[in-house]
């Protein structure tokens, strides 16, 4: 560092002439010449260097120009070829959540900034659950920063806190009880789309996971089905298709066929076994490429309004499944296990109200003791 004092025609209003300097090394290798603002006094310059120098080298302070719109499309390069195409596409979705930030410098973000933004996404007309996945998502921005530039946000960090709303109503979750469901496929008369429907009941697959379905997944003597696989389509259910892997580690998994879906799929194989080049790489809900979410959002809303039954969502079939286990009796490592989830606490904080339900069942179970 480099302390000196500037010329009279560049001192301030009040006479302050002396500033200091040097060249600083930035977490790329590269150089900047960081030169202070002016102090009036020599003595008061170099405690000023001294302190400015030791919050750098605690990495208090970050002398780069970057700006948030730099921050995320630097980490966005370099999450391309980390995380799967969908995940990749979220962030693009969710890099609008920080147009408020984008234009401001890295270094200069506090707590100001954080409660400005947050106090904006607290007004939008958006879910509890969507705001707080924005909020996750800046927290991703920021540790990314820390991580590769050396960035120190701990004052705002510590005083981040998740949205929450204590008048919200909470939403009910939509799914079929066994009764409309036996109403729902009795409308059905195509055999695939039996088997479709059945697969997502009874086994509670994601509807990646069942459009991923191929018929070496299928293991009849066993009478289970393995899965080991995705399909998505890139930038929507309008761009093309792609076969990704499972969402997370514990969603690969086998799970245990009813009779009734086995004799279905035995059934149905007999029927397309017969087409030109069949193979058992052959997709079960599809052919050679696999089922589009339209046709199957649109044979759903069909039977369900031919069975006089409210809409759902084809992931409400997995709601229906995890109903159908817990109502019969299925403790919570079953179900977790069965829907493939990563922690047991998502499968509580999900269908806890479900539970609850047996809970009645034990009390009054206890009630009746001898």
């Amino acid at each position: 560092m480099a302390v000196k004092q500037v010329s009279k025609e560049e001192a301030t209003k009040d006479g302050r002439r002396w500033i200091f300097y040097n060249y600083l090394y930035l977490s790329d290798g590269s150089r900047k010449k960081y030169k202070s603002k002016k102090f009036a006094t020599r003595n008061e310059t170099v405690k000023a260097e001294q302190d400015f120098m030791s919050k750098v080298e605690r990495k208090e302070i970050n002398v780069t120009d970057m700006t948030f719109n730099d921050l995320y499309e630097e980490f966005y390069a370099y999450k391309s070829d980390k995380v799967k195409s969908t995940t990749l596409r979220t962030y693009r979705e969710r890099i609008t959540s920080l147009k408020m930030l984008e234009k401001v410098k890295v270094r200069d973000f506090n707590i100001t900034h954080y409660l400005k933004w947050r106090a904006m996404i607290s007004n939008m007309p958006i879910a509890v659950k969507t705001k707080n996945h924005y909020h996750k998502f800046l927290k991703e921005i920021l540790n990314y920063g820390t991580k590769w530039h050396d960035f120190n946000f701990t004052s705002v960090y510590n005083r981040m806190e998740k949205f929450t709303d204590p008048n919200a109503i909470p939403k009910e979750m939509d799914y079929y009880t066994y009764d409309e469901f036996k109403k729902f496929i009795a409308c059905e008369d195509d055999l695939k789309f039996i088997c479709v429907f059945e697969i997502l009941y009874y086994c509670g697959l994601r509807r990646g996971e069942l459009r991923g379905l191929t018929w070496d997944n299928i293991d009849f003597e066993d009478k289970t089905l393995f899965v080991v696989k995705n399909v998505v389509n890139e930038n929507g259910d309008g761009g093309y298709w792609k076969i990704t892997t499972p969402k997370t580690r514990t969603s690969t998994r086998t799970i245990p066929m009813p009779d009734i879906l086995v004799d279905h799929l035995k059934e149905y194989k007999k029927q397309v076994s017969k087409y030109y080049n069949f193979s058992q790489k052959w997709f079960v809900v599809g052919d050679v490429s696999p089922l589009h979410p339209d046709v199957l959002r649109k044979r759903k809303n069909k039977n369900a309004m031919s069975a006089g039954l409210k809409q759902i969502r084809i992931h409400d079939f997995r709601h229906s499944c995890a109903s159908l286990l817990i109502n019969n009796g299925a403790n919570i490592m079953i179900v977790a296990k069965y829907l493939g989830h990563a922690k047991i606490d998502e499968t509580l904080n999900t269908y806890s109200h479900l539970f609850k339900n047996k809970m009645d069942d034990i009390v009054n179970m206890m009630n009746h003791l001898k």
